[in-house]
């Protein structure tokens, strides 16, 4: 089940909004809990045994390591913190890792062991580094150890965020799961956050990837180099908006319960640097590996070589993070290096730069990153990035490539705008012009929303299912 459809929007999310919204307060945090894993169940069923696996060690966890530093056993404490996270990362290790640890191993070994062929539970990797946050944060005195099982299994299964984040830390939801006030005005919020994602996705993001999906199909030696370029804005646009809508709807489906989720995407195609890049993308996966991988490091505050080491084993981490393929790892190791490079070397001379240039300069890279990360095959994508740049000695146009970007002209235009901060500027600035006039302010407000929204189902009533890009990581 995902956001996207009629199955959700239609029948699971009224049921779950009218059942929450009719019990008692004390019962919410149950209710969450129950249709988040009934949410989960739904496509898979069998794996919702590994999630209680992985509540019931954490949950256990936390009780453990309070208990032991209320009596001052720090040893003892941190031995079970560290438990814990074996056991989390074990299960995460095996279930995204281990028939690519295998056929690894074939190919270099020449070895024949048989693939497990386990399939991904979707969303481990987010709900593995929720509930190790968790941990890490009852471990250090940044959080309350939470007692009541319902409330600490709501927080790891809560359905909104669960598949795709935003990665939420307990000490981030700790209060919120007991003191949360639900309210007109943060609902209706939620519900236009809400609409905004889902046209993000099902009107933006899926257009530009039923682009992606036909310039990556043509013959890539004789695929002219424009077009080339025309296939990898289409994905550069797609990944942003279905990653970023479905963040969208996450918080807006947390308001809409009364949660407040922290943001995950800040615009970050207008960056002018790939530091800046990292600031703005996928903030709650930076932030969390900033906090619990990069610091205890030592960070920053070291040797330069020893901070070129941090740097390289975050991006590392990011990269393994993101899959069980090779691509990953050149991705994330990709990243790592022109980071290191913006600290060292080319920062100083990149704030010389017009800002202009600046922000060529950081897209190129980006959509050159995004080559390397949408091949899980290295092959092909070397092969597209040969046709980048016309190694194969193609073309730069052919008529195909005009009759392409005459066909897409309008959702490049509705692509670049929505990457930057302008619609909002002018809903603001709409917004100032009507004050003073709040019945026709929320008329228009509303208006547009119900209209992305209306536009948005129809689209989907003969689509084909569609699921969001970051389900697979």
């Amino acid at each position: 089940m995902v956001f996207s459809s009629l199955l959700f929007l239609f029948r699971f999310l009224p049921a779950v909004l009218l059942i929450y919204y009719i019990v008692p307060k004390p019962l919410r945090n149950f209710v969450l809990l129950f249709f988040s894993l009934v949410f989960y169940a739904w496509s898979e069923p069998v794996y919702i045994i590994l999630m209680l696996v992985s509540i019931l060690v954490f949950y256990t966890g936390g009780i453990l390591i309070s208990g032991f530093r209320q009596k001052g056993k720090i040893k003892a404490a941190k031995a079970v913190m560290i438990i814990s996270s074996v056991v989390g990362l074990s299960l995460l290790a095996f279930f995204k890792y281990a028939d690519f640890v295998i056929g690894t191993v074939n190919r270099f070994l020449k070895t024949d062991i048989i693939a497990l062929n386990v399939a991904l539970p979707v969303g481990i990797s987010f709900y593995t580094f929720q509930t190790m946050s968790y941990i890490f944060d009852v471990y250090s005195g940044k959080a309350k150890v939470q007692k009541n099982p319902i409330s600490f299994g709501t927080y790891v299964t809560m359905f909104p965020q669960l598949v795709a984040g935003p990665i939420v830390r307990y000490e981030t939801i700790d209060s919120q799961l007991y003191m949360r006030r639900e309210n007109r005005e943060q609902f209706a919020r939620g519900a236009r956050r809400f609409m905004a994602g889902l046209g993000k996705k099902v009107l933006i993001a899926n257009n530009a990837g039923e682009l992606w999906n036909t310039i990556q199909a043509f013959n890539r030696s004789e695929m002219p180099v424009l077009t080339a370029w025309m296939g990898l804005a289409a994905y550069t646009f797609q990944i942003y908006f279905d990653f970023s809508a479905y963040s969208d709807m996450a918080i807006g489906l947390g308001n809409m319960f009364g949660f407040q989720f922290p943001e995950n995407f800040n615009y970050p195609y207008t960056s002018k640097s790939i530091t800046e890049f990292w600031r703005r993308w996928h903030i709650s996966l930076g932030t969390w590996f900033r906090e619990y991988v990069y610091i205890p490091l030592g960070g920053n505050r070291v040797s330069p070589w020893r901070h070129v080491r941090n740097i390289l084993i975050v991006w590392l981490l990011t990269g393994i993070w993101h899959g069980a393929s090779w691509n990953f790892i050149v991705w994330g190791s990709y990243y790592g290096i022109l980071l290191i490079a913006e600290k060292y070397i080319l920062g100083k001379y990149l704030k010389k730069l017009p800002a202009i240039f600046q922000h060529i300069y950081c897209i190129f890279f980006v959509m050159l990153g995004w080559n390397l990360f949408v091949f899980d095959d290295m092959k092909g994508g070397i092969e597209f990035m040969k046709s980048l740049f016309g190694i194969y000695r193609q073309s730069f146009l052919n008529r195909e490539t005009i009759y392409l970007l005459y066909n897409n002209v309008v959702l490049f235009a509705l692509c670049i705008l929505g990457s930057t901060g302008i619609p909002q500027h002018m809903g603001k600035w709409f917004c100032e012009k009507l004050s003073g006039r709040e019945i026709m302010q929320s008329v228009v407000e509303n208006a547009f929303y119900i209209s992305i929204f209306l536009l948005s189902i129809a689209w989907l009533v003969d689509a084909a299912f569609n699921p969001f890009l970051y389900f697979r990581f």
